[in-house]
């Protein structure tokens, strides 16, 4: 039986036909899939059917190590959405409900290597020296969360020096602990900065230049 029932398949086929370059969706799973790995394979296998320009790659994440190593996944089920180039943008947990909005988000970033940033933003992101990671904590029913996840993605696809990953949160309960997310969407830039909501993209870079030393 089809995740996707037949109206969201019509709309999602309608948003990636203007598809710019090739996707691909580099997936980590395991040999004995957990309940949300068996969704989340099948959720993007569904995807891929609609579009010729969106192919599935699937990983085992103990088998395949040197492959989680290389696209540093830590966890499982895992979605990387790689385009001309890796440009950071991880899910981890399956991208259902709300989220389901940021992963098509994705695919067409992805595609057409546009992020759609004010050229002031663009400006400030090249002036970054070091490496930036950007979790995004959210949760399904969360509909506030998608405009955190996007504006993280904008700013990966924008800057090779950062990267970002989508968590759901009741998957990863020990991160949760550990970040203290008591609230969602949680951000947590470089383990030093943390704020909640969906900030607008000035703020956003805010917080992103301070977490990378160049706000005091």
């Amino acid at each position: 039986m089809a995740l996707l029932n037949e109206k969201t398949m019509h709309q999602v086929k309608d948003m990636l036909k203007g598809l710019k370059d090739q996707v691909k969706l580099v997936v980590f799973t395991q040999e004995i899939e957990c309940l949300t790995c068996k969704e989340n394979r099948r959720l993007l296998e569904e995807i891929a059917s609609l579009s010729d320009r969106v192919s599935v790659e699937v990983f085992d994440f103990v088998s395949d190590k040197d492959k989680a190593e290389h696209y540093n996944v830590d966890k499982i089920p895992a979605i990387v959405v790689e385009g001309a180039k890796d440009y950071g943008i991880r899910f981890y947990g399956i991208p259902g409900g709300y989220e389901f909005t940021s992963l098509i988000h994705a695919i067409q970033m992805v595609s057409s290597g546009e992020s759609g940033l004010s050229p002031e933003t663009k400006e400030q992101l090249k002036t970054l020296h070091y490496p930036v990671h950007i979790q995004v904590f959210v949760t399904l029913t969360c509909p506030y969360c998608p405009g955190a996840v996007q504006m993280a993605h904008k700013m990966a696809i924008e800057s090779d020096l950062i990267r970002t990953d989508m968590v759901e949160a009741s998957g990863f309960p020990h991160l949760v602990n550990k970040y203290r997310v008591f609230a969602v969407p949680k951000i947590v830039i470089n383990e030093t900065i943390e704020f909640e909501w969906a900030l607008p993209e000035s703020k956003f870079l805010e917080y992103i230049m301070q977490a990378n030393g160049e706000v005091k």
